[in-house]
C-alpha cells in the first residue's frame, strides 16, 4: 500500500527547483519553501517524475514563447501521487497515482494543481515510464495519428530519432506498419535501429540525397524538431500527397535575438508550402492548441494520454528513459539533456530520504 500523508490545514515544506533569469543550468537554484493546504477543488501532488525537455532549455535562455517573468519554477509536466485535496476535490483521490501537464511548476518535491488536470495512471506502471510519456507520448501518438495519418506501408522520416518524441515516433510508425528512417548522431546509430528505424547520420553529407537512395518516390511524413534551413529540404522529400510535421525549433536554440522571430518565419513557411499546387501539407504542431477552452483541452488530453498509457502497458511503446537524477541535482540533469549524447528523456526524481 502506498504511504501518504494526509489531508490537513497546516503548510507544508517543500523543495522546488528555481531558475533566476538567463542563467547557465548551474544558475539554477534549489530552495526550500512552505506550500499552503490546496484550496477549493485543487489538490496537492508528491512528485514522483518530471522531466527535463527542450522547453526548459529554451526558458533558461529566455526564448519559450509565453514563459512566466523570472523567477519561476521550470517543469513541463509531472507524475505523482496525491497526498492532500482541498474542498470539493474528491478524497478517494488521495494514494493514487496520477499524470499532469503543467508548463512551468512541475520541478517541485510537491505541486498544487486543479484536481479536474489530473489524469489517472494506471496501476502497475512505472512512474518514470509514465512521465515520460505525459508530453512526449500525446505529441508522438498526434502528431502521428491526427496531423500526419500514417498508414501501413508509408515511408517516414523522424528527424532526432534517439529524442524522447523522436524515439516514439519510431515506435508507433513501427506498430502502424510503416517503414521508418531516423536521422540521429552516428553514436547513437545501433540504438535507432534497435527501435526499428534505418539509421542515418545527420552529419552525413547530402543527407537528402541518403533519404532518396531509401525512398526514392520520396517519403509520406517528415516529423521535424529542428527548424531552420533543413525544414526546406524535409519538404522536399516528401512524396505528393505527403505531410510535414513541425515541431520544434532547435536550429536556432543558440541564436541570439527574439525568441518569437523564428517562429514567425516557420509559420510563414508553411503557410506558403500549403498555398503551393503540389498536393503536399505542412503542419506546425502545438500541444497547447485549444486550451482556452479548458475543458475539452482536458477531455482530449485525458482520452489521448490514456491511449497511450494503454500502448505502454500492452508493450508497444517503451519510452527510453536516459537518466534518473535527484530533484536537487536538476542542473546535472539540464547539462545532460542538452548534451546531444543521450537516447531517451532525462527525468527528475524525488531526493533521497
Amino acid at each position: 500500500m502506498r504511504q501518504y500523508e494526509p489531508s490537513g490545514s497546516t503548510a507544508q515544506d517543500i523543495t522546488e527547483v528555481l531558475l533566476p533569469g538567463p542563467v547557465a543550468p548551474e544558475g539554477l537554484v534549489v530552495r526550500r519553501r512552505s506550500l499552503d493546504p490546496p484550496g477549493p477543488g485543487r489538490v496537492t501532488l508528491r512528485m514522483e517524475a518530471t522531466g527535463v525537455s527542450f522547453a526548459e532549455q529554451q526558458m533558461r535562455r529566455d526564448k519559450y514563447f509565453d514563459q512566466p517573468p523570472y523567477p519561476f519554477v521550470p517543469g513541463y509536466d509531472l507524475v505523482g501521487t496525491v497526498t492532500r485535496v482541498g474542498p470539493g476535490a474528491d478524497p478517494a483521490m488521495v494514494g493514487h497515482r496520477y499524470a499532469a501537464l503543467t508548463k512551468v511548476g512541475a520541478w517541485s518535491s510537491h505541486v498544487d494543481l486543479p484536481a479536474a488536470a489530473l489524469v489517472p495512471v494506471p496501476e502497475g506502471i512505472d512512474p518514470g515510464a509514465a512521465e515520460a510519456l505525459v508530453v512526449n507520448g500525446v505529441t508522438a501518438h498526434r502528431m502521428l495519428h491526427r496531423l500526419a495519418r500514417v498508414r501501413p506501408g508509408d515511408t517516414v522520416l523522424v528527424h532526432g530519432a534517439n529524442g524522447g518524441v523522436g524515439s516514439l515516433l519510431v515506435q508507433l510508425a513501427r506498430h502502424v506498419g510503416a517503414t521508418v528512417i531516423g536521422t540521429a548522431s552516428a553514436r547513437n546509430a545501433e540504438a535507432v535501429r534497435a527501435l526499428g528505424a534505418l539509421p542515418l547520420d545527420y552529419r552525413a553529407p547530402d543527407l537528402p540525397g541518403r533519404v532518396r537512395a531509401l525512398a526514392p518516390g520520396g517519403v509520406n511524413a517528415v516529423f521535424d524538431h529542428v527548424g531552420g534551413a533543413g525544414l526546406t529540404d524535409s519538404f522536399r522529400l516528401l512524396a505528393r500527397g505527403g505531410t510535414l510535421v513541425s515541431y520544434g525549433t532547435a536550429a536556432t536554440r543558440d541564436v541570439d535575438g527574439d525568441a518569437m522571430l523564428p517562429v514567425l518565419l516557420l509559420f510563414a513557411r508553411l503557410l506558403w508550402w500549403n498555398a503551393l499546387p503540389n498536393g503536399r501539407g505542412a503542419h506546425f504542431f502545438n500541444l497547447w492548441s485549444g486550451h482556452r477552452r479548458a475543458t475539452d483541452f482536458r477531455r482530449r488530453f485525458a482520452r489521448d494520454l490514456g491511449e497511450v498509457l494503454s500502448l505502454h502497458a500492452e508493450g508497444v511503446l517503451i519510452p527510453p528513459v536516459a537518466a534518473r537524477v535527484s530533484l536537487s541535482e536538476a542542473a546535472s540533469a539540464l547539462a545532460l539533456a542538452e548534451s546531444g549524447t543521450v537516447v531517451g528523456k532525462v527525468l527528475l526524481v524525488p531526493d533521497h530520504p
